[in-house]
């Protein structure tokens, strides 16, 4: 996968959105900024923030996932295998439903996923080094270029969902104390039931991870 570097964007996955959409670039492709402006994150808030952090996106085509993945899974199937990744720097670090990285108690990053035509575009963004965008930072030495790297290396070797799933179903139970939105409400995840395409069961209604 080719990666493409910038010294500032306003957000890698629009960005990358934009030029899929006008043909100028095709998946697989991935985005690395320095610095980002005004980044997409969850619920339409921005993540934003400076050097030394990490500002990525990256597009693959829906043929080369695993035949097991659904659509509906894939913000935790990328974030889980970056969860992987940093775990091998040493960062002690977990996975909220569907696509928050955690410090103990503290958001440090996050990702969004979305569908453009055949590709799947998501985008990540982590303060490895220092916070200006009002959540936590892992206080990292990790370069962001050589996290890029060891994560397309993961990625690429495509896990099966079911791999995945198996690992990730475990680490869900830190996610119990925690609330996350759900149609503009905060909903808690104490009795949710996490059924095997990556969604919950919350008050006898579905809800997906795909966001």
């Amino acid at each position: 996968m080719d990666i493409l570097y910038f010294k500032t964007l306003d957000s890698t996955q629009k960005y990358l959105i934009e030029k899929i959409n006008l043909k100028n670039l095709k998946a697989p492709i991935a985005v690395l900024a320095e610095k980002q402006l005004a980044g997409v994150g969850s619920r339409d808030n921005e993540w934003r923030g400076g050097e030394g952090n990490f500002f990525a996106s990256f597009a693959v085509p829906l043929s080369a996932l695993p035949d097991d993945l659904a659509l509906s899974s894939a913000s935790i199937y990328f974030s889980f295998i970056m969860k992987k990744v940093l775990q091998g720097f040493g960062e002690n670090i977990w996975l909220k439903w569907p696509n928050d990285f955690y410090l103990n108690d503290a958001k440090v990053g996050g990702t969004i996923t979305k569908k453009v035509n055949d590709t799947l575009v998501c985008g990540i963004g982590i303060n490895l080094k220092k916070s200006q965008n009002g959540y936590s930072s892992l206080q990292s030495d990790i370069l962001p270029q050589v996290l890029l790297e060891k994560y397309i290396l993961s990625l690429e070797k495509y896990p099966k969902w079911k791999q995945v799933f198996s690992e990730y179903k475990i680490e869900f139970e830190l996610s119990r104390k925690f609330s996350v939105h759900i149609e503009n409400y905060q909903t808690s995840l104490r009795d949710a039931q996490l059924c095997v395409d990556g969604s919950l069961i919350i008050g006898g209604k579905k809800v997906y991870s795909l966001r």
